[in-house]
């Protein structure tokens, strides 16, 4: 047989799949079932400004996904948060307070910002003192709740947490798993026991020559590297509905005509994958199905940067969960990024939904965008009509990596690994980032038989 790759999803870990078995010579047809790739990555321009409909940058501390940038000729485009401006705030008591400088994450690396804050109170702050104070100890897997109430308490949990893990993962810090989504904390505890003092002791990496910032992004959106990629890709827009093993490779019907495949990648969130694999492992199906997802919608608007009469907030605010009404987090996105509106023009992206309220997304977008207004005359003062907004969802999007993630993680691997030419890849497994996603893809690229 000759060598044929089918790649079931468009997104960008299909795609770095896909880019890889392209250059290295190999036969591959990418099903995706919407009409266009990249899955929640979507990059749209209107009145001169830049519209990120999904996620509006990476994180650079990973690697995978500047490199695929590089090799794919876009270094040029690649520019950094601006990091002189960076302030975001948390909303506590009605009033936005500036996150204190140098928190990585809940964990404070220096001690006299986080003394002067007004974010945590005098109590949280002894008990941060205390922390210093922590042996070393190995604990089972337990929620990033449990994880943070036992070394810094409630209103930690409450104030930097919550909030800060709702904006990456839209989850319940009492269900998340914290080997699974703060594993560097967790070595933390293990080999030193005091957070603060891991964070405080640490080297600081040299900066790199360009500027060091955490968020990395493409100049003329996102949407660039999905378009670069497409260009590799052989792609058929159909769905596929089923996927069957033969002596020699698989079955795969899509769009209602069947193609012989010797490797298959599944690049699909997990509950799409459960009904392809049920007839080829119904195990390895149920325990995909067992990996939550939550759903997400964004509403961006865009206002005269002359009559705006709204606080201004740095890069933006998080909402916690104790304080809010519907809205998560927004960003002043072109306070955070260059190149992504005019002088004129001041544009906001506010987040909803995650595991607490699936409801917003049935919401039309009219009362989408009169939610978004009345909070944010709420928490900024903003009276002024946008010029124009656009909404944004994403239905059942981002993985939950609960308590157990990682054992789960183990046997999924397992059972995948025992069936010859199958490979998994997307955001269910070892991260949810544009990087992760990057990484899941070209792994399963690189697993596929060189002949």
């Amino acid at each position: 047989m000759t060598q044929n790759v089918v790649i079931v999803g468009g997104g960008i870990a299909g795609l770095s799949a896909a880019y890889d078995l392209a250059r290295a010579g190999i036969s591959h047809t990418l099903f995706e079932k919407m009409p266009r790739l990249g899955g929640v990555i979507e990059t749209r321009t209107q009145d001169g400004c830049l519209l990120e409909l999904g996620p509006d940058s990476f994180i650079s501390s990973k690697p995978e996904a500047l490199a695929l940038i590089k090799e794919l000729g876009l270094e040029g485009e690649v520019i950094g948060s601006n990091d002189h401006q960076r302030t975001t705030h948390i909303l506590k008591h009605g009033k936005l307070v500036p996150l204190p400088e140098g928190m990585m994450m809940i964990v404070p690396s220096k001690v006299m910002p986080m003394v002067k804050s007004n974010l945590l109170g005098w109590g949280t702050k002894i008990g941060m003192g205390f922390e210093l104070l922590r042996r070393p100890k190995k604990y089972p897997d337990r929620s990033v709740a449990e994880f943070v109430l036992d070394h810094f308490g409630q209103e930690t949990l409450d104030y930097l947490a919550e909030p800060l893990l709702a904006g990456v993962y839209g989850g319940d810090p009492r269900e998340l798993s914290v080997n699974s989504v703060l594993p560097r904390f967790v070595d933390m505890e293990t080999t030193k026991g005091s957070l603060g003092r891991a964070v405080m002791t640490a080297k600081r990496p040299p900066s790199s020559s360009q500027g060091g910032s955490l968020f990395k992004t493409l100049a003329s959106g996102l949407g660039t590297m999905i378009d670069t990629l497409a260009t590799y890709a052989n792609v058929k827009h159909a769905a596929v509905d089923a996927i069957e093993r033969q002596v020699a490779g698989f079955r795969v019907r899509a769009g209602g005509e069947w193609m012989d495949a010797t490797n298959v990648i599944v690049a699909t969130p997990a509950p799409q994958a459960v009904p392809l694999l049920q007839g080829i492992d119904p195990e390895l199906a149920k325990m995909l199905g067992t990996i939550p997802y939550s759903s997400s919608a964004l509403v961006s608007l865009a206002f005269d940067e002359s009559k705006f009469d709204g606080q201004r907030a740095g890069f933006g605010f998080l909402v916690p969960k104790c304080e809010r009404d519907r809205m998560a987090a927004c960003t002043f996105v072109a306070t955070k990024f260059p190149h992504r509106a005019p002088d004129d023009r001041i544009l906001l992206r506010c987040f909803f939904g995650g595991t607490g309220d699936e409801a917003i997304l049935k919401e039309d977008d009219e009362m989408m965008v009169t939610i978004a207004r009345e909070e944010l005359r709420r928490i900024l003062g903003l009276t002024t009509a946008p010029l124009f907004t656009r909404v944004s969802r994403w239905p059942k999007s981002m993985a939950q990596y609960t308590v157990g993630h990682g054992a789960r993680m183990k046997e999924i691997k397992a059972r995948a690994a025992a069936i010859p030419g199958l490979q998994l890849a997307g955001n269910a497994y070892d991260g949810i980032g544009i990087p992760d996603c990057v990484r899941t893809g070209r792994q399963a690229a690189k697993n596929i038989p060189r002949v």
